[in-house]
């Protein structure tokens, strides 16, 4: 069990939501994971990010996971360590994700409206957020 105290930086919590985000409906897709690591490798906001602690970060989300009162623990990690300021942002993560495999479970939608809550991101903002996901996410 991770300490509840363990400090997440900011990128830690971004990655943190989007592995919770693609264990909420108790699988991870190779497709979500490979959405992880392309966005993790491509993004700006990851530039000086240590690549080696993703693994770490999973392991605590999956050890909240497994506890009673874990994800609201999680949340309180990740809105510890998130600026406000990319709240957006790791809800846009949130959704790539969520919809890198092409079909958004009930599971996942209750996560990311959770997020959604948790992170405080305008209903506005949310819905271009998730059409853009959709958007980026259309197979022919």
């Amino acid at each position: 069990m991770p300490a509840l105290d363990t400090a997440l930086s900011p990128q830690d919590a971004l990655v943190a939501l989007m592995v919770a985000v693609s264990a909420s409906d108790e699988t991870i897709r190779t497709a979500e994971l490979l959405s992880i690591e392309q966005i993790v490798n491509h993004l700006p906001v990851f530039a000086d990010y240590d690549i080696d602690r993703m693994k770490q970060v999973s392991q605590i989300v999956f050890d909240l996971f497994s506890e009673e009162d874990g994800l609201d623990a999680l949340f309180g990690l990740i809105k510890s360590g998130l600026p406000e300021r990319l709240a957006e942002t790791a809800y846009a993560l949130a959704c790539d994700v969520a919809a890198a495999d092409g079909l958004l479970r009930e599971t996942e939608l209750a996560m990311l409206a959770e997020v959604r809550y948790q992170l405080e991101v305008d209903r506005l903002a949310a819905a271009a957020i998730e059409r853009g996901a959709r958007a980026r996410h259309l197979t022919l």
